[in-house]
């Protein structure tokens, strides 16, 4: 039976020769900074790394920040802070939706409150003991 390929299989397609020439660093480098946490490229069943765009970029901005003298121990903790940043960011547009959801809804049950209402009751004759009506 034929196993589904899920979205980060999909995407990570360079193995490491390819990703270390893609990202001008070398390959043990990568297994560096795969080791200390910093990327975790997709393993194929057999073991191998393969790694997606979004790791190409990630080793980018581990490249530039090392490059300003950042140590590996200052990097991880720069990009935590940074996931976590974008976490919130999206956790606050997912609250101002909701909010203006909320919004809409009470604009419309203010707009509702204004109208003058008919109240309609329905009552059973037969029950009541109330005589028919002429037709």
């Amino acid at each position: 039976m034929a196993r589904k390929q899920t979205h980060n299989e999909l995407e990570a397609v360079y193995v490491i020769s390819v990703a270390a020439a893609l990202s001008g660093m070398h390959p043990q480098t990568l297994r560096i900074y795969e080791r200390r946490g910093l990327i975790e490229p997709f393993r194929t069943p057999g073991g191998p790394r393969r790694y997606s765009d979004a790791d190409l970029e990630r080793l980018s901005l581990i490249q530039d920040l090392t490059s300003q003298g950042i140590n590996i121990e200052g990097v991880k903790r720069i990009m935590r802070l940074e996931a976590e940043n974008e976490a919130l960011r999206n956790e606050v547009r997912r609250l101002r939706r909701r909010m203006k959801v909320i919004e809409e809804a009470a604009v419309l049950a203010a707009q509702e409150s204004q109208r003058p209402y008919r109240t309609e009751i329905l009552v059973r004759r037969d029950i009541m003991g109330l005589p028919d009506l002429p037709g």
